[in-house]
């Protein structure tokens, strides 16, 4: 059967157009970019409630799937927690494959075909990644978008880490953080009346009657089709679409495109309560005996479009002393800290005493490796918890209310007093996520978890992060359920049983 050009060669065509010497180090990097998704990828199978799996049969070292049509896949024992690229073939009914969008697209089950694309995408795009990246000096950035540009690789655990439909070849060389460019944003003019406006918004962004909104230039060709000049310097951080100005705040774009699994657009109903939602953020440090700071929002505006929208936010440098480093979580695996084992203790330490701290009090975070930075010491211990973009935390009035805490003018998709939503949303998350990828794997992670849990205050909630499955979002379930919207959840083995 013919099969159409692959996402690999398409791009290996590309970079041939506008980077060719780089075409070398983009084809040695494909083998382990197919591993690193294929890894993911097996993970999901093993563990996500996916309709089309019948039942898994585990063994010492490998695990059998078992089709709902009699088929068997086969593959290594899967640990959920584990990091690196362990998986360089899986069998379907015998067939080795080392591709993960052969694999799903010959799997043929509902969803696969458009899921399959991505996944290509995924892998062409990571080696890309990889081949554009340099060698890191062994000294720390001192830029906090330095540090940002060293999280090569994107999501940890999901298939499709560096999936970036809609960007060509070009566009990620200019825009990705990864290949370290200077990206220049344009700045809109939109009279004010027709705009909304939370919180400040900033003279040198003004013109008269008009605001200037800052937009990404890749939003200006294709989502906004209008030649927008570039006059503001900026350095791309981890999520692409927010980039920061030296010397300024954190920018984010809306960036109409979907990037990992969530189209990147600004909506109007986050720009208006962005404002509320920053100031509640504000009150909770005090509850954490100085250990966490929660970036500002100092401005947000929208021309009552999700696609031309901007946010102003704090660097979360701002709360370094001198000496110290502010890192995101999802770049600390690049550093030699997560080797010790004591390290790994008093991170997960700090961040689950902060975390359980702030449930009980009503608030989940979603803390995971690109919200969560972690303040370092000159030698590299860690001090406190910076955490930034408050969008998608749970909040519980209830929990709140119990201890004389106001939460005015959240939005009510924030609300719930439902404690397995608030638990989902923190654990899996922080524990899933952050403090899992930092580990690298289940034994580690159990071995961080288990010296410090019995030292944290007994509450219903470590009581069920102890005793039950953790919860995480089933990333690939739900890539393949287009028409189910909002999370979806699996259940992976509790690391600490």
């Amino acid at each position: 059967m013919h099969r159409p050009p692959t996402a690999e060669a398409e791009v290996a065509d590309e970079l041939a157009a506008v980077r060719p010497g780089l075409v070398p180090r983009y084809t040695a990097e494909l083998p382990g970019a197919r591993a690193a998704v294929l890894s993911r990828l097996w993970r999901a199978f093993a563990h996500e409630p996916l309709p089309w799996i019948a039942g898994r049969d585990p063994a010492r070292d490998a695990l059998v799937l078992r089709l709902r049509d009699g088929r068997r896949l086969a593959g290594p024992a899967a640990d959920p927690y584990r990091t690196d690229a362990y998986v360089a073939v899986v069998r379907l009914d015998g067939v080795p494959y080392d591709d993960p969008a052969r694999l799903v697209t010959d799997l043929a089950v509902p969803h696969s075909a458009g899921f399959a694309a991505e996944l290509g995408h995924s892998v062409a795009s990571l080696a890309l990644s990889r081949a554009g990246q340099g060698n890191h000096p062994d000294e720390w950035p001192a830029s906090d978008w330095g540090w940002e540009q060293r999280v090569v690789d994107g999501h940890p655990f999901h298939p499709n880490c560096r999936s970036r439909p809609g960007f060509s070849v070009a566009d990620q060389l200019a825009y990705g953080p990864e290949h370290g460019p200077v990206v220049g944003l344009g700045l809109v003019p939109v009279p004010a009346s027709g705009c909304l406006v939370s919180g400040g918004w900033p003279r040198q962004l003004r013109d008269g009657t008009r605001l200037l909104i800052p937009v990404h230039p890749w939003q200006a060709a294709h989502v906004l089709k209008r030649p927008c000049e570039e006059v503001l310097a900026a350095h791309p951080l981890m999520s692409l679409r927010t980039l920061a100005v030296p010397g300024g705040p954190h920018v984010k774009t809306a960036l109409s495109a979907r990037l990992t699994s969530s189209v990147r657009d600004i909506s109007v109903a986050s720009i208006a309560a962005s404002a509320a939602v920053s100031d509640f953020g504000q009150a909770l440090p005090a509850h954490t005996g100085g250990l966490l700071h929660v970036t500002r929002t100092l401005g947000a505006a929208t021309a009552h479009s999700p696609d031309l929208a901007a946010v102003l936010r704090e660097s979360p440098g701002a709360y370094a002393a001198p000496g110290e480093h502010v890192v995101p979580v999802a770049a600390l695996a690049g550093t030699a800290l997560p080797a010790s084992a004591a390290w790994r203790a008093g991170f997960a330490r700090l961040a689950l005493g902060v975390g359980l701290r702030l449930l009980e009090l009503g608030v989940a975070l979603e803390a995971h490796g690109q919200n969560l930075l972690v303040v370092l010491s000159p030698s590299g211990d860690p001090l406190r918890l910076v955490y930034r973009d408050l969008a998608d935390i749970r909040v519980s009035p209830a929990r709140l209310a119990r201890h004389g805490i106001d939460a005015p003018g959240l939005p009510a998709r924030m609300l719930t007093d439902d404690p397995t939503a608030l638990r989902r949303k923190l654990f899996g998350s922080l524990v899933g996520g952050a403090l899992a990828a930092t580990a690298g794997s289940g034994t580690a992670l159990r071995e961080a978890l288990a010296a410090v849990v019995g030292d944290l205050p007994t509450t219903p909630d470590l009581v069920a992060l102890r005793e039950e499955p953790l919860p995480v979002k089933a990333l690939t379930l739900m890539r393949m359920s287009p028409r189910t919207a909002g999370d979806m959840w699996a259940q992976l083995p509790n690391p600490l049983c």
